[in-house]
């Protein structure tokens, strides 16, 4: 398996412009947001509704850390955080609805992770067509795992953390 250093080294390749970083600052994690929010979105069988918040957004959450704790355990603690973080927000925003300006129509978490999944995606292709290369994950879908750290990587070498 490839070190944490490899990952963000082949990450960095295609984020060189100043422009590209700043979009991503922004919509990398509203994807990861997002993602946990179509996850948890997945109607569940009877057989996990007996266990509080054993969802397909949890599961996916376990599985991803695995993948983080392997790579860098200082980061996956950190992504740990930020999906408990991430999970309470969703918890929150759960029972609210977001009605549209112009209709009577109302937006639940599904929705809400949708339209923000689609926006956060096309400022991310425009980020990618400023910087003149395409995304990472089209050469590696494990990619869509490592923008989440490589953003928290820069977070901990500002704050002197090492990983």
């Amino acid at each position: 398996m490839k070190s944490v250093e490899t990952w963000f080294s082949e990450y960095s390749e295609s984020h060189q412009n100043p422009v590209n970083k700043n979009i991503h600052w922004i919509c990398v994690p509203l994807i990861y947001f997002t993602v946990i929010g179509l996850f948890w979105s997945i109607p569940v069988p009877s057989l996990f509704q007996s266990v509080p918040y054993l969802n397909f957004a949890t599961i996916a959450l376990v599985l991803s850390l695995a993948f983080y704790l392997r790579l860098s355990p200082m980061l996956a603690l950190g992504m740990l955080i930020l999906s408990f973080l991430m999970i309470y927000l969703i918890v929150l925003l759960q029972g609210t609805v977001f009605p549209i300006v112009f209709g009577v129509y109302s937006y639940g978490i599904l929705e809400l992770s949708i339209t923000v999944f689609i926006l956060a995606w096309i400022g991310q292709f425009i980020g990618h067509k400023i910087e003149g290369k395409k995304p990472s994950f089209l050469k590696d879908l494990q990619f869509l795992l490592i923008g989440p750290i490589w953003l928290l990587g820069f977070i901990y070498q500002k704050l002197k953390i090492a990983y």
